[in-house]
């Protein structure tokens, strides 16, 4: 038998099926302290990017607001800017992480604390127009929890969840005006799709309330099983399948830090469990336009977490 010509054995290479996909992108919400650290020292940056490298984790969630009495973003911008550089450098994504526990930025969705919010977001987006082109955020994830508030029960969740939708718009607002090309998404429990809101005269889910403002969302689709009922992909179908119509991307979010509830984290199964149900989810997503990848919690539980001795 004679052999191929060159050219002909590259078209047939070219049509075999593809049978692996490269994995998808991670990101890992990381917060105030570990961010300060980052971005005021350099060698703390460095074994950072070193190790989210070694664990195939592409984009920081990066906090970017005041913490113990400080506002880097405004004191000291060009510390943002350095360590953004040397994470664009690696080829790796940084996001600003909005919302904070030390703030209690819950209470931003109330129309008394709107001004707070829309000063919080103003913010990165100045820093992005006063930055070099490698040194700017690429996105922006918040996390404003209505549903720690102290007032949330069921007889006033849905005057809260209107607030945090007429917080996001407000925020979106602001970015358009700007022109600002940041991706804006917030991180939202996947439970929301089984709430429905009459907003602006419209009456459906908050989930998918939520999707249209956004650029995207970061669904908190804490489970550590991939399939079967009460799973990540059980949550995540309605959130996939409406994102997928409208054009817009859900992040899957997962949780790796202690919880009393054992089935919201992979905390207790450990790494080895963790990568054979992300591929599965991968697996089973890989063909949405809409999943744009994974989203672990957070920085300092996953290093203590896959430190740990496994079997």
């Amino acid at each position: 038998m004679m052999p191929l010509p060159r050219l002909s054995l590259l078209l047939l290479l070219c049509m075999l099926p593809v049978t692996s996909m490269a994995s998808a992108s991670r990101a890992i919400w990381t917060w105030e302290a570990e961010s300060y650290a980052m971005v005021q020292d350099p060698k703390v940056a460095a074994e950072a990017v070193t190790y989210l490298k070694s664990q195939r984790i592409d984009t920081v969630y990066l906090y970017a607001d005041a913490f113990q009495g400080r506002n880097l973003i405004v004191d000291q911008p060009q510390l943002y800017r350095d360590f953004i550089t040397q994470m664009h450098a690696k080829r790796m994504k940084v996001y600003a992480l909005l919302g904070s526990a030390y703030l209690n930025t819950e209470n931003y969705v109330l129309p008394s604390h709107r001004a707070e919010a829309e000063a919080m977001f103003r913010r990165v987006v100045e820093y992005n127009a006063a930055a070099p082109e490698n040194a700017r955020f690429d996105g922006v994830n918040l996390d404003i929890e209505p549903h720690i508030l102290d007032q949330w029960d069921d007889d006033t969740r849905e005057g809260l969840l209107a607030g945090f939708l007429d917080m996001s718009d407000a925020l979106m607002r602001i970015k358009r005006e700007h022109g600002a090309t940041l991706a804006v998404g917030p991180a939202i429990p996947f439970w929301l799709d089984g709430i429905e809101l009459e907003w602006k005269g419209v009456r459906r889910p908050v989930s998918e309330h939520t999707i249209d403002l956004y650029d995207y969302v970061a669904l908190m689709d804490y489970r550590d099983k991939a399939e079967g009922s009460d799973s990540i992909l059980s949550h995540a179908a309605s959130e996939i399948a409406y994102a997928n119509r409208v054009e817009k991307k859900v992040v899957i979010g997962l949780e790796v830090s202690s919880n009393d509830i054992n089935k919201v984290t992979f905390h207790e199964e450990g790494p080895k469990v963790f990568e054979q149900e992300v591929r599965k989810v991968e697996r089973a997503l890989r063909r949405e336009p809409s999943f744009a990848g994974f989203a672990i919690h957070h920085y300092r539980a996953y290093r203590r977490w896959a430190a740990q001795e496994w079997e």
